[in-house]
């Protein structure tokens, strides 16, 4: 990053900069094309373009990028009604492809707008986290009381079609700006759920999203249950709240679900972990291309919860800050994961905003759990692996909360065996 920056304070002209990056990570191709090109010379006159001096280090023959520009402006049978920031954007775009990460994604000035609006918060759509998984578009999670959660779609369904357009290479932001729309306008998106044998169409009708944080109740046999739906800013205090309530009720053991639950805030996951563990345990590890800039996260509670057993529910859903909870607690304190394993989303972006009012949203590191196991794109596998057949959802029976509750009652058994 630190060449990044000294290039925008040089005021070097952003795609040049961006281009010449990555082409450099392959500097074997490059260095072929500078052979090719020592042996033929060309001359090329390229127009309608500012700003086009390279970087001197680059290893790659620039001049092919600008000869494939003059070849598609000057022969392209629309050439000439194309325009030059359209074709800028549009290498930016393929540069940013070529790197294979879903996450890192180049936004237009209008585009980025929208994006930073949805990170506020509240938006109109569905109310469903997508995501890329094994090249496919699919629900990670949706939220509750959300559009998508009362018409039916459930974490892991794959979306074939938006609006009768196929998702195949899709990249998320585009399908974002499909899903979403006028609040109380329609969304027809066509499904195919594992078990099924054919696809079926959901159409929604978009409408404001809140998303939720956190339920809590006391079960049977004294068993706490706290229900964490995101990692937001309200979850600390609502967790304060929920865990306070259910010790003083004398609660023997403590189940969290965090099923469906897409993530939010690292400084919450880091928070509530402070429940659980000692003061200064290693929640998670940031690990950036530069080892030297690598960082640690660390507990900083009071760890009342650690008296007790824990089970945690996890599914195909739980992803991001959801993993790096649940990893934490089983690496550290010994917590029992049940359910299905987890999504496997364990990188972290920053936006970097260019001179033109557009950005990118670049992967900059991935978080490694306490015992060194890479989060992104392997999932956290439970210990006790429990799927919800499609008669089951339908009969309104969690065998996943069944299983927790069944674990824990032997494990209440065996702790109060040990204080007697």
């Amino acid at each position: 990053m630190k060449f990044l920056k000294s290039a925008f304070r040089k005021k070097i002209f952003v795609q040049i900069l961006f281009l010449v990056t990555a082409i450099t990570v392959i500097g074997s191709i490059g260095y072929s094309g500078y052979l090719i090109g020592k042996k033929y010379p060309q001359n090329l006159i390229v127009k309608g373009v500012a700003n086009i001096e390279t970087d001197p280090k680059a290893l790659a023959d620039f001049s092919v990028f600008w000869q494939a520009w003059g070849i598609l402006k000057n022969e392209h049978i629309k050439g000439a009604e194309a325009k030059e920031k359209d074709l800028v954007y549009g290498a930016i775009t393929g540069l940013t492809n070529s790197l294979g990460d879903p996450n890192t994604v180049f936004f237009p000035p209008e585009d980025g707008k929208k994006f930073e609006q949805d990170v506020a918060g509240n938006f109109g759509g569905i109310g469903a986290e997508i995501g890329i998984k094994n090249d496919q578009l699919v629900i990670i999670a949706p939220l509750k009381d959300s559009p998508a959660e009362k018409i039916g779609l459930k974490s892991g369904d794959k979306i074939i079609k938006i609006n009768g357009d196929s998702t195949e290479d899709i990249k998320v932001n585009d399908a974002v700006k499909k899903i979403r729309g006028e609040l109380g306008t329609k969304v027809t998106l066509t499904i195919l759920r594992n078990g099924w044998d054919k696809t079926k169409d959901f159409t929604i009708t978009r409408a404001p999203i809140m998303i939720p944080t956190m339920d809590w109740k006391m079960l049977k046999d004294d068993i706490g249950y706290i229900r964490v739906r995101g990692f937001n800013e309200n979850a600390p205090r609502l967790f304060f709240d929920a865990a306070s309530e259910l010790l003083g009720k004398g609660v023997n053991g403590m189940i969290i679900d965090v099923r469906d639950n897409p993530g939010g805030f690292l400084e919450v996951a880091v928070n509530l972990s402070g429940w659980f563990m000692d003061k200064g345990s290693l929640v998670t590890k940031q690990e950036f291309r530069d080892k030297s800039q690598n960082r640690e996260f660390r507990s900083y509670g009071t760890g009342i919860l650690q008296k007790v057993p824990i089970v945690v529910l996890i599914n195909q859903g739980s992803a991001s800050a959801s993993e790096i909870l649940a990893g934490a607690l089983r690496d550290n304190i010994g917590a029992i994961l049940v359910g299905e394993k987890s999504f496997g989303k364990g990188t972290v972006q920053e936006v970097r905003h260019l001179k033109d009012g557009s950005s990118l949203k670049v992967t900059i590191s991935h978080w490694l759990l306490p015992k060194g196991d890479l989060i992104e794109k392997n999932g956290i596998k439970p210990q006790y692996e429990v799927k919800i057949s499609e008669e089951d959802s339908k009969a309104l029976k969690d065998t996943q909360l069944e299983k927790a509750e069944a674990i824990m009652a032997e494990l209440v058994k065996k702790a109060l065996v040990k204080q007697q």
